[in-house]
């Protein structure tokens, strides 16, 4: 297992980051690596040349030397120039949070799509930290922070970089076209469409797991534990079905080339009928990662769909504290996805939230048009159907406006 010692940098007029450098504690950990320690220092003002002073590199020089370290990580972003001035004091490889967090991705990546977005977005972060030393330092250091997708380790002198760039580019334009097919199809079966979005580790996936009765979905008690988008059918209390989807995890200073380089996959989120956002009840930091959540749905265009606020682990809660996050966020509905509980309240706050564009219907649909079933069953969700006497049928449904006015147009031409 790599050891690596954390940096935590603050301006001597503010205070540290505890939240943030816990979090990088724990990307630490699910990247495979021990924390040997945890510097928190203190600078009068950001250095251009090392972000820290001379001395406190050499301090930090020194416990890499103790610790047999490999690897510095800093819990903020540094410049390529920073970086190679740090290594010239520090023995071993420094890298920062946004690397971390992209080596993390490297990793979990498991379809195409997946990985040539986390290889799109290492590399566009790779190309002005090559300097002159190119493909031998790299083959030299190894390990976390030059991990490629799938293990392979990143060897790119800047030409080959660059061209590779090129074509990841291009591969992933075609990607979004695909994606965008894949996108249309599904909108045109008769089903409600649900994101799943949260915060890295607020139970997202296991929540799915949950819902579909089954583990099909990767589920893990570590960051970015999914990927890649996992779409499934959920069986609803009213009758019919409505399609899930999970998503990425959110996290603090989410890097801004992995926002670009998974737009595709984010906007999912905006073509969704409604969005579970789904919190860590338990977590002391919910207030926090609910507002890094709302802000990236704002930064993709998805602040007016309607969204319910789901307190997932409320197992873990004592009643005093489920009765304080309670008052401060009403609509809050609190679940255990590991347990199983309150699942059934919360698809039916779904079926009231689709509601506004899934409206409820009755058709009664005599013999003579039965032919129509078929279509019927085409544009709309079918929830109930009643034999009458009279030997017509009467179907309870919910669709769209313009899919039950294309409805009702086929019966009166019928």
């Amino acid at each position: 297992m790599e050891r690596v010692i954390l940096v935590s940098v603050c301006l001597k007029s503010e205070t540290f980051n505890e939240e943030s450098l816990e979090e990088l504690r724990r990307l630490a950990h699910t990247a495979g690596a021990e924390v040997a320690e945890t510097f928190r220092v203190r600078v009068q003002a950001f250095g251009a040349a090392a972000l820290i002073g001379r001395g406190k590199a050499e301090e930090i020089a020194q416990a890499v030397r103790l610790n047999e370290a490999q690897t510095v990580i800093f819990d903020d972003e540094i410049s390529p120039a920073q970086q190679n001035n740090l290594e010239e004091i520090i023995p071993a490889k420094v890298i920062d949070r946004t690397r971390l967090i992209l080596d993390i991705f490297a990793q979990r990546a498991r379809t195409q799509e997946g990985k040539l977005q986390v290889e799109l977005a290492q590399l566009k972060y790779l190309l002005p930290r090559l300097g002159g030393k190119g493909t031998a330092l790299m083959q030299q250091k190894g390990g976390i922070g030059l991990r490629g997708p799938g293990e392979t380790k990143l060897e790119y002198d800047k030409r080959r970089l660059r061209l590779r760039i090129s074509k990841l580019e291009k591969e992933i334009e075609q990607v979004k076209q695909e994606r965008s097919l894949r996108r249309q199809r599904r909108g045109q079966i008769p089903l409600p469409q649900i994101a799943i979005v949260g915060y890295t580790n607020a139970g997202k996936s296991t929540l799915l797991n949950a819902l579909t009765n089954q583990t099909a979905v990767y589920a893990d008690d570590k960051l970015f534990a999914t990927l890649d988008p996992t779409t499934r059918r959920v069986r609803m209390p009213a009758g019919g079905e409505m399609l899930f989807t999970d998503t990425v995890g959110f996290i603090q200073k989410l890097p801004h080339s992995l926002v670009s380089s998974f737009r595709a996959t984010l906007e999912e989120t905006t073509f969704a009928d409604v969005i579970l956002h789904v919190q860590d009840a338990s977590s002391p930091h919910r207030a926090e990662q609910a507002a890094t959540v709302r802000k990236i749905l704002t930064d993709l265009g998805a602040q007016k769909t309607p969204l319910i606020e789901v307190f997932n682990k409320a197992d873990l809660l004592s009643p005093a504290r489920q009765a304080l996050l309670q008052a401060q966020v009403p609509q809050a509905l609190f679940v255990s996805a590991a347990r199983g509980t309150h699942l059934r309240q919360l698809l039916e706050q779904v079926e009231e939230a689709a509601a506004y564009r899934w409206k409820l219907h009755r058709l009664v649909l005599p013999p003579q048009s039965f032919a129509l079933l078929g279509k019927i069953y085409e544009k709309a969700l079918v929830t109930g159907r009643k034999e009458k006497p009279s030997g017509a049928v009467e179907l309870t449904l919910m669709a769209t406006d313009g899919n039950f006015a294309s409805l009702q147009k086929l019966l009166k031409t019928k």
